[in-house]
């Protein structure tokens, strides 16, 4: 009797090991399809990534400069920003060379820098260029001191400004 028991347990046993083999073998078999498909996906990714995109971008009509932190203060921008808003840019330069004012050095500088990204960065022509919108506002501001009498000191405010102008083409 006891040799029965133990052929019972080995039987069952052989038939458990027989089904496992059969599973591993179809695992490896999924686990080979499923390689194959990732790598003809990753294939048709790329070739998708491949096709270049056509998009229209608009027509450019203007051209931007700015200069940050100039050493002159908004206020006194300001008085020439006025006199070479809504100028063609040759106008406006001739202007600011005639004008006895610190601010105009940075501001000729600025509206040449404009008038460069216009016609070498957007193609426009440089003879139908004016001044469209120039406005300077406020910039860093230094503190700093100035001895007085008797020891004591009183602030200062070193003020700087931002401008910005931008270009446009006369149609």
């Amino acid at each position: 009797m006891a040799e029965e028991k133990k052929t019972v347990k080995k039987a069952p046993a052989k038939k458990a090991a027989a089904p496992k083999a059969k599973k591993e073998a179809k695992k490896a078999e999924v686990k080979a399809e499923e390689v194959k498909t990732e790598k003809v996906e990753k294939k048709s990714k790329k070739a998708v990534k491949a096709e270049p995109v056509k998009v229209e971008k608009p027509a450019v009509t203007e051209a931007l400069a700015v200069a940050k932190d100039v050493r002159v203060t908004p206020r006194k921008v300001r008085l020439v920003l006025d006199l070479v808003r809504g100028k063609d840019v040759e106008e406006a330069l001739n202007i600011l060379k005639n004008v006895n004012r610190s601010a105009c050095t940075p501001v000729s500088k600025l509206i040449k820098s404009a008038a460069a990204n216009a016609t070498n960065n957007f193609g426009l022509d440089g003879s139908k260029l004016y001044v469209a919108e120039i406005q300077a506002s406020d910039g860093l501001r230094m503190k700093r001191y100035m001895p007085r009498g008797k020891g004591s000191s009183s602030g200062l405010i070193k003020r700087t400004s931002n401008i910005r102008v931008v270009v446009k083409e006369r149609k």
